[in-house]
């Protein structure tokens, strides 16, 4: 199992930026794919930006272009860096591995807002 805490998000205006952090308890990001989800109100879970274990990225047509998933292996964190934000981003954002997701964090949550 491994502990996972997001942070870095906030209430920010439209076209606005935030960027993510995603510490893990141990290192894993060489091993595994990893991925940022968010959960709008009343919505389900969904995967925005993925990488994988040999630093390939993708990303959710709604925000490519935008985001950008990143990772400091070193540092045991994963990053992701929100620009050109919509009001409709506005949603805790998780981290988790991609297939058999661990424990789920407590979100960081980002709320886009003029």
């Amino acid at each position: 199992q491994v502990q996972l805490v997001e942070s870095g998000g906030g209430l920010v205006q439209p076209g606005g930026s935030l960027r993510l952090s995603c510490a893990a308890s141990r290192s894993i990001f060489s091993f595994v794919a990893m991925g940022w989800y968010c959960q709008a109100p009343g919505k389900q879970r969904e995967l925005v930006a993925t990488i994988s274990s040999d630093g390939l990225t993708n990303y959710t047509d709604s925000v490519k272009g935008r985001f950008t998933i990143s990772r400091d292996n070193a540092k045991n964190t994963m990053y992701l860096q929100m620009n050109s934000l919509k009001p409709e981003d506005t949603a805790v954002y998780y981290c988790n591995r991609v297939a058999r997701p661990w424990d789920w964090g407590q979100g960081t949550q980002v709320t886009v807002s003029s």
